[in-house]
């Protein structure tokens, strides 16, 4: 089922031993565009401190009851590692919420879960605090260039739109999947060009983003996407709308083929 991300937010997030907090924003993977962490307010519980959980441990969502369970406990949440909500998260601090949580990362297996920073029978406390250091030096010496690939759906939210020809809009919100948490659309405001018109992009179409001047380039025309399946946002997406879309953004040369 697609659902809209901002329609989520103030979900209850529900441990197996009682409540957390509240959803709060989205971090996705730009390269992949799936959903990869939720950030969680946890309110009076830790004082206002905002937690990462990753979406693998989200249950089904309650529409109903507006609520997540999650296969945590509020002890196991507690006790993760601290999260600065206002600053880039890192691909050495995911490596360590996924080591926290005993998870392979979602970029490849075996890295943290063969102990990058792990504990060995017999460590004491401070060789393992030093073990720790080192190879958080090392890494982020290894990877200081690195592109960040994490992005928030609150900042993400009203970037500019650029279509091959000229612009057309800004995001709007994101439509995605609640079984593997993948982007299908963006939801599109053109108001600023084509007044009372609403449309979907496929992330696909995301030519390249520039993050510093808050702008996606698309590899489609205006006209495309003037033409493209009429969205009415109070109607649920089903599979026929999905491949109707499919089929309109198949790229010119190919579609005599398909």
């Amino acid at each position: 089922m697609l659902i809209e991300a901002s329609d989520i937010k103030g979900f209850t997030i529900a441990a197996t031993d009682g409540g957390i907090g509240t959803v709060t924003d989205f971090l996705f993977d730009d390269e992949s565009w799936t959903l990869r962490w939720i950030v969680v307010e946890t309110g009076t519980w830790l004082s206002g401190r905002k937690v990462l959980l990753p979406v693998s441990v989200l249950g089904h969502p309650d529409a109903d009851a507006r609520s997540f369970p999650v296969r945590l406990t509020m002890a196991k949440v507690k006790d993760s590692p601290a999260f600065e909500a206002h600053e880039p998260v890192s691909r050495q601090h995911e490596e360590r919420m996924y080591g926290y949580y005993s998870m392979s990362p979602y970029w490849g297996n075996g890295f943290y879960m063969g102990g990058y920073g792990g504990w060995s029978a017999g460590m004491s406390e401070t060789h393992y605090a030093d073990a720790r250091r080192r190879q958080d030096e090392s890494y982020e010496a290894q990877h200081r260039d690195d592109d960040l690939h994490l992005r928030s759906t609150d900042a993400v939210t009203g970037y500019n739109l650029q279509a091959t020809d000229g612009a057309i809009g800004h995001i709007e919100g994101f439509l995605i999947d609640d079984t593997d948490w993948t982007i299908h659309f963006l939801t599109v405001d053109t108001k600023n060009w084509w007044p009372g018109k609403h449309v979907l992009i496929s992330p696909r179409s995301a030519k390249s983003i520039l993050w510093s001047e808050n702008l996606v380039n698309l590899d489609v025309d205006r006209q495309t996407v003037m033409d493209s399946p009429a969205y009415d946002p109070s109607v649920a997406v089903n599979a026929e709308f999905e491949a109707r879309m499919a089929r309109h953004y198949i790229p010119a040369d190919t579609k005599a083929s398909v």
